[in-house]
């Protein structure tokens, strides 16, 4: 039997705004050099960026260009920039729109902060100081029996990437194989995350209730105010963000990236030509969800508390909009759009605090109506219009 293949679909022109924006900026770099400068920019950015975070950051520490605190906000916004880029996976390449991956970087936090309590303040019996807290009986505190492994630091990163990778892999499943999709993945996805607050919110769970796990003092035998050690979590901070651009960005041009591609253009198309959509969607869910873990066992030391707060929906969906702002289907624009957004949130809030809500609504909507691809999107069509006729990309 002969299979006839549809032509792809026309592409049609981008909008009315984003081609003036685009004129506006040719116009106002033409007369600089601007097309040999902005290519060869474009080459030197992927090394550029990591000179910075790699050796810029650490040597502006040390001469006293920059705090530690301000070394330690940078590695979490790291961390929070690999969360996004596994949500671009989802839904910038697969095309499902994701609402719960702070839920799955909060339970990657969970699992390294169930190690720190075990190595934190104990009492004679060898019980967290974190567990009196929530405790009413504080003579009858015992150690429930499911942090005792946790005990083991291997285990703990073990279960930093498994438990979320393995619960996401049983949803998206589940859900994929219902053939939910759209809006409908959107919103169960996002009661999942309220669901999981509320049950993470109650002290009988054994997990200190909303205070969440504190009084974290040592990683690995090391102080966790020493001033190596934080930059050793902001280096490993770096180091996992790079690495994960770097896999992802390999991921998506291979045969796999090719497929998810294919299920977020036209699913029922790849079905028919006898693919199972099913099985890739539930692998790069779980996949997103096991980076959002890292991303959140890293992020918990940094800032010595990991509670159900983290989890809230309105945090998964502060992520979606991260990924909006930088470009979706990018892999950089997810990072770009993390550490942007939150080094622009930390200097309003710390100015202007009233005016943050109103710049983040804007920076959403914008980047929907204005900017449908990200920043880097109109960055790829400014070095596309610099780059001479015939030129290979």
């Amino acid at each position: 039997m002969t299979v006839v293949r549809d032509s792809a679909p026309a592409r049609l022109p981008p909008p009315l705004p984003l081609r003036l924006a685009d004129v506006a900026l040719v116009q106002a770099l033409r007369g600089w050099g601007w097309r040999p400068a902005l290519l060869g920019l474009d080459r030197a950015l992927p090394a550029l960026a990591v000179a910075v975070l790699v050796l810029g950051v650490p040597l502006a520490w040390a001469n006293g260009a920059m705090d530690l605190a301000g070394v330690s906000q940078l590695g979490r916004y790291c961390c929070l920039a690999v969360m996004a880029i596994g949500l671009d996976l989802v839904w910038g390449y697969a095309g499902a729109l994701s609402m719960c991956q702070a839920l799955f970087f909060t339970l990657g936090g969970y699992c390294l902060g169930l190690h720190l309590c075990l190595h934190g303040p104990l009492d004679g019996q060898g019980i967290p100081r974190a567990l009196y807290v929530v405790s009413s009986e504080v003579g009858a505190v015992t150690l429930p029996w499911f942090w005792q492994p946790f005990d083991s630091f291997l285990f703990s990163l073990a279960m930093v990437a498994l438990v979320p990778g393995l619960a996401a892999f049983a949803f998206g499943w589940l859900a994929f194989r219902s053939r939910i999709r759209g809006v409908y993945f959107s919103i169960i996805t996002q009661a999942l995350t309220v669901a999981a607050w509320l049950l993470f919110c109650r002290n009988d769970l054994r997990l200190c209730g909303t205070n969440g796990l504190t009084n974290f003092t040592e990683l690995l035998g090391c102080s966790l105010a020493s001033p190596a050690t934080k930059l050793g979590l902001y280096l490993a901070s770096a180091a996992l963000l790079i690495g994960t651009a770097a896999f992802a960005l390999w991921l998506v041009s291979t045969r796999f990236g090719k497929v998810l591609v294919a299920v977020r253009d036209s699913e029922a198309r790849l079905r028919f030509a006898g693919w199972q959509p099913v099985w890739f969607k539930s692998a790069v869910f779980a996949l997103a969800a096991a980076l959002a873990g890292l991303g959140g066992a890293l992020y918990a030391p940094q800032t010595g508390i990991i509670t159900p707060a983290n989890m809230q929906a309105v945090e998964s969906i502060l992520v979606v909009v991260w990924v909006a702002v930088g470009g979706r289907g990018t892999v950089t624009g997810a990072a770009l759009g993390a550490v942007g957004v939150n080094l622009l949130y930390a200097i309003l809030t710390t100015h202007l605090p009233k005016l943050w809500p109103f710049l983040l609504g804007g920076l959403f909507v914008g980047a929907v109506l204005f900017l449908p691809e990200g920043v880097v999107g109109l960055w790829r069509r400014l070095v596309a219009r610099a780059r001479p006729a015939g030129a290979l990309p």
